[in-house]
């Protein structure tokens, strides 16, 4: 059976945003510029503006993002603190910048465990750790007790907030106290534009003017290269589709997310169904909503994908547990309990701005029909 409700609804996106991004893709061919030009300056200006932080560095992603932060603040050699539980591009840039990843639990919401990284830092090792948090499924990790980590602890602070684009702890947004914060623009986000793309995210005129030059193979003026750079561009036309089609809207989106989120919490009732808590005082956005799946997950996924609704899975695999990754060093402080039992029992039910409410209380239908299997 072909899904009717979706993960993600794209087609339903380009119909609602069509008619303002081809307006900024006919400003782009008119303008005979497509690297690097005012568009992209134009959008790092407004998403600066939004996420109230001085700079923006757009790049070709998010995981060029979270790299290129962790070089400029000096990760070669370095340990860095970070969960098992994420997409692997958070690790596999610390791999890239030269770092060892430590990998320490989540909590039951599926972020990082701050209390045990605490713990772990009050051993006292003689080292400055980087710590790389993810603001995962669109929640946010607790700033005010990330904040006094970083300043006890001396923590070099790169946020990965790919999932959390507006979310905020205590009125605080995400990717406010990171030395550095990293966002992508992949097609899924809830800032998604129509391929890939990232941006880097910070206070600091000489980060910021580091990265525009990284980026760019280097080059602090043309043919003039005065760093080992990448290639690592957001286009023009990605710059203008956020800045005139996505980015106005994505309060609204956001405001969708969390009402459809709002009618799972009060209406899905299945005992064999566990609701992760939100974390406390965070504001989410929803990125993902995740359920705890009591039984066998792919019979829960059956299940719904019988009644026309599609689901996924994040995320399957641990981090350490990767192949690509045994080749290289890394640690694991303490058992991975939680962050196991995601890894082994979780699903993704759909959540996107353009579920009606009569798709909403259809996948609630068939969550609360689930008896197990």
């Amino acid at each position: 059976m072909k899904p009717k409700i979706l993960l993600n609804d794209f087609k339903a996106q380009w119909r609602h945003v069509r008619k303002d991004a081809l307006k900024a893709i006919d400003r782009v061919g008119q303008s005979g510029w497509f690297i690097l030009g005012d568009e992209v300056a134009r959008f790092e200006e407004k998403l600066a503006a939004y996420m109230a932080r001085q700079y923006v560095v757009g790049c070709a992603s998010g995981l060029d993002a979270i790299e290129l932060g962790l070089r400029i603040l000096g990760c070669q050699g370095r340990s860095v603190i970070t969960t098992p539980l994420s997409a692997f591009a958070t690790t596999l840039a610390v791999v890239r910048a030269g770092g060892t990843p430590i990998f320490i639990d989540t909590d039951k919401s599926g972020l990082l465990n701050l209390n045990s990284v605490e713990a772990f830092l009050e051993k006292g090792r003689d080292t400055q750790y980087f710590l790389l948090p993810v603001h995962l499924f669109g929640h946010s990790l607790n700033l005010q007790h990330l904040q006094r980590l970083k300043e006890r602890f001396s923590l070099v602070l790169l946020e990965d907030c790919a999932q959390a684009i507006g979310a905020e702890s205590d009125g605080k947004r995400v990717g406010s106290i990171g030395d550095i914060a990293a966002i992508s623009f992949y097609p899924t986000k809830n800032l998604g534009c129509m391929g890939d793309g990232g941006a880097l995210l910070t206070d600091q005129d000489q980060f910021a003017k580091l990265a525009r030059a990284l980026r760019d193979y280097g080059q602090t003026q043309k043919y003039v290269h005065t760093f080992l750079g990448m290639n690592s561009r957001l286009d023009e036309i990605q710059a203008a589709i956020l800045t005139e089609a996505i980015l106005p809207r994505l309060p609204d989106f956001t405001k969708r997310r969390q009402e459809i989120a709002a009618m799972y919490r009060n209406e899905i009732s299945s005992e064999m169904l566990e609701l992760p808590p939100e974390p406390s005082g965070s504001n989410s956005v929803y990125h993902l909503f995740p359920l705890i799946v009591e039984g066998a997950r792919a019979g829960f996924q059956q299940h719904l994908k019988s009644r026309g609704i599609q689901s996924g899975v994040h995320y399957p695999v641990l981090i350490p547990d990767q192949p690509a990754l045994q080749a290289h060093s890394f640690l694991i402080e303490g058992e991975l309990k939680n962050a196991r039992r995601f890894a082994e029992q979780e699903v993704s039910l759909p959540i996107h701005p353009f579920m009606s409410d009569c798709d909403v209380e259809q996948v609630i239908e068939a969550c609360n029909g689930w008896a197990g299997s």
